[in-house]
């Protein structure tokens, strides 16, 4: 059972909004706010389960960091609705309660931190994750680690955008089945965690042959230019097909149908489902976005030896960055996030794919075994 859930209408448009709190610990929960059309109040509970999974397997003892308990928001709203803005201000103004107590909270899906804190700050708190930095001796230090944080710049991306793709590469990496020298990775999803998980990826000698964007799939055999589309996307992931390299085609096919050896949902949850999974050809999926694979879909991937990396595991860097940072576990830079993803990461993919092989077990098996075993 659930700690706590509400169900929040909006006053001005009707929208409709949730905040599930799955389970307390320290008293306190933690989970991003996500804003989409056909948001769900069963799909926001399936968010904040996977939340508290993902504090628990993260756990390091020793460090000033402990898991919280799993929290998540999300609002029946697309972001590019006209009052997308009021309609957010107005969920944070009634959640605030909530927000100075129990619920730390960051950008997600269609949700962006920048506007997170604006407008923060113009409902009187600190911060979205107020309900962390009560546990600081010195609060407003762990805030001013997060502040610095959020203003390093690598290669013209800011770290907070990147430390969640990092953390996908990373355990892509580590996952990868042997196979050719030269690995092909097909992304769905070009915002910040999907962009970032790309450029990873690449840098490691990946090809990344195909990206999907909400306006379909920009495909290239020979290999994406990444860094070219990082260059020329928005706000919301979206490539500019005006400013494509030269060999990148925009395709009419599925990013499904793409060739590949890894996969990688960054988008949507229940992107791959029991209508679409056989269409899978990957023989690595690493679930960038939260709940990507629906347990029918996992199955069904199981039965024919595909592996799928949970969520919970390949995602976690985003989250366990910010906490890492506010507790002074690592230092506000690039250089140390990504050395404590890489351990820390590295390490749990390591320690899951061994646990799934003993137990004869699906990967996020493994893993929630491991989760719950670090829980307080």
């Amino acid at each position: 059972m659930t700690y706590l859930e509400v169900t929040w209408t909006d006053e001005v448009t009707g929208i409709r909004g949730y905040l599930v709190v799955d389970a307390l610990r320290q008293g306190v929960s933690s989970g991003g706010l996500r804003m989409r059309a056909g948001c769900t109040l069963d799909e926001v509970r399936d968010l904040a389960q996977g939340m508290t999974l993902k504090e628990a397997v993260v756990r390091v003892p020793g460090d000033r960091y402990q898991p919280f308990g799993g929290g998540k928001g999300g609002i029946d709203c697309s972001p590019h609705h006209p009052d997308a803005r009021g309609v957010l201000r107005r969920y944070l103004q009634a959640m605030r309660p909530l927000l100075e107590t129990i619920w730390s909270t960051g950008e997600d899906l269609g949700v962006r931190q920048d506007m997170l804190d604006e407008l923060a700050g113009e409902i009187g708190l600190r911060s979205t994750i107020e309900a962390a930095l009560q546990l600081l001796p010195d609060p407003e230090a762990g805030l001013a680690r997060v502040k610095a944080g959020f203003a390093v710049d690598v290669d013209g991306i800011s770290l907070a955008d990147l430390v969640g793709g990092y953390g996908v590469a990373t355990c892509a990496l580590t996952a990868l089945p042997a196979g050719p020298s030269t690995p092909r990775a097909v992304i769905q999803g070009f915002g910040s965690m999907g962009g970032a998980t790309a450029r990873y990826l690449a840098r490691a000698g990946v090809l990344v042959v195909g990206v999907a964007d909400a306006d379909g799939l920009v495909v290239n055999p020979s290999g994406l230019d990444v860094e070219h589309l990082l260059r020329h996307r928005d706000g919301f992931g979206r490539m500019d097909r005006s400013a494509l390299a030269p060999g990148d085609v925009v395709s009419a096919d599925s990013w499904l149908d793409v060739p590949c050896d890894i996969l990688v949902p960054a988008a949507v949850s229940y992107a791959i489902d029991s209508s679409n999974a056989s269409s899978v050809q990957a023989r690595l999926v690493v679930e960038a976005a939260n709940v990507a694979t629906t347990p029918a879909a996992a199955a069904a991937l199981y039965a024919r030896g595909v592996v799928v990396l949970p969520d919970f595991v390949a995602n976690v860097a985003t989250n366990a960055w910010w906490w890492w940072t506010l507790f002074g576990d690592i230092a506000p830079t690039a250089e140390a996030a990504y050395a404590k993803i890489s351990s820390v990461l590295g390490t749990l993919t390591l320690e899951t794919l061994a646990r799934a092989s003993a137990d004869s077990t699906t990967l996020r098996d493994a893993a929630t075994a491991i989760a719950r075993s670090r829980l307080p």
